[in-house]
């Protein structure tokens, strides 16, 4: 594993805002990055792709350890939601995506550090911005990359389970979000899905027909939502999505909020302790850890973060925590000349599909990341 520097291609910013990375330099500052790349071993690649397939299926089996011991409230999650979570995961609706974050060197096991199971982002330029980048300066060389096409085929599986038209893509009101669900909604139509695009502070409530409905008042039955589960709980709609449990299908499906939360990290520990690709991991507390990192069960984009360590100590802001904490040991990120990688490793229906690499300047990867692209050799 290796970050090379190089000279980024001539009018770059025009080619990825043509492909759909509109957001490439917000406030000015690279968020996609094509100064540099990295370079692996076909063999570290077979190896990132085993791990991620062990550790979904590890995963599934700790969704299950959780349901059968009724530890929702260790996960922060309302009552309230714990009978439409039973109902997803035993009907087993669809569920398309997710992206595990490592931190990986290249020589030592790749250690798991979350899950992002409901509403992973760096999506588009995992899937697409990186491969014609891959086009146009190494055709040569691979990558470890067949997002697009599985999303695709996802989809098409997919056309008559869910049978409601259309498929409504919602998401936030930030050109991010718009972007992905704009992607995701691209690839569910290349399958053969008529499709509509909402914001969700635009779904509408029927009181009288109980149905969420859109902006001309028809009726939303299919719902791919880039919103996370636990924020919608607390929307004004948030009683209906529960009523509606099993009448509407929720595109990813809310038994996700138990693999989306850093709680299952230390649940995975619990169950497959030792394991290579894990770390110790306690809730509420550090128990004998001397070096760890200190996560809200639900924080995103690395906010407040501690990290408490000999070598450095970070902490970021943030708006989360009262949902209780993770604490997990500190796996330090490999630093590459000062910039330090997070490899998301993607699961498209539940396989391994291709990473992104985010990079960092300090120990903890937050909004200011980088995306880096990569290619493997043999």
């Amino acid at each position: 594993m290796e970050r090379i520097g190089i000279h980024p291609r001539q009018g770059w910013q025009e080619t990825v805002s043509g492909q759909g990375l509109t957001y490439h330099s917000p406030g000015g500052r690279p968020y996609w990055d094509e100064s540099a790349f990295y370079r692996f071993r076909s063999s570290q690649i077979d190896e990132l792709e085993r791990a991620t397939n062990e550790l979904h299926e590890m995963c599934l089996k700790a969704a299950q350890y959780v349901i059968d011991r009724k530890q929702f409230a260790d996960f922060g999650i309302p009552e309230a939601a714990v009978p439409a979570i039973l109902e997803a995961w035993e009907a087993e609706p669809p569920a398309i995506y997710g992206r595990f974050d490592f931190s990986y060197d290249g020589r030592t096991p790749a250690k798991l550090l979350e899950y992002n199971a409901d509403t992973p982002t760096a999506l588009l330029e995992a899937s697409v911005i990186q491969w014609y980048w891959l086009q146009d300066m190494a055709p040569r060389e691979d990558q470890f990359n067949s997002i697009h096409e599985r999303l695709v085929a996802k989809w098409k599986e997919l056309l008559d389970y869910v049978p409601a038209r259309p498929l409504y893509f919602v998401h936030a009101d930030d050109e991010e979000d718009l972007m992905t669900a704009t992607y995701m909604r691209d690839t569910a139509q290349q399958a053969g899905f008529e499709t509509a695009g909402l914001l969700m502070k635009d779904i509408g409530w029927d009181p009288a027909q109980k149905r969420f409905v859109d902006l001309d008042d028809r009726p939303m039955a299919a719902i791919f939502k880039l919103y996370p589960w636990e924020w919608m709980l607390h929307e004004p709609f948030g009683p209906h999505a529960l009523e509606l449990s099993g009448k509407v299908q929720w595109i990813e499906p809310i038994w996700k909020m138990l693999l989306s939360n850093k709680a299952i990290l230390a649940i995975l520990w619990e169950m497959f302790p030792g394991h290579a690709n894990l770390l110790e991991t306690y809730i509420d507390s550090p128990r004998n850890l001397r070096e760890y990192v200190k996560k809200p069960k639900m924080s995103r984009e690395g906010a407040n973060i501690r990290l408490v360590s000999e070598r450095e100590a970070a902490q970021t802001a943030g708006d989360y925590g009262d949902e209780g904490y993770v604490y997990q040991a500190a796996a330090p990120l490999p630093d590459f000349t000062g910039n330090r990688p997070v490899v998301g490793s993607w699961v498209i229906d539940g396989a391994a599909a291709g990473m992104g690499i985010r990079e960092s300047s300090g120990p903890v990867t937050d909004n200011l990341s980088r995306f880096v692209p990569h290619l493997f050799v043999k």
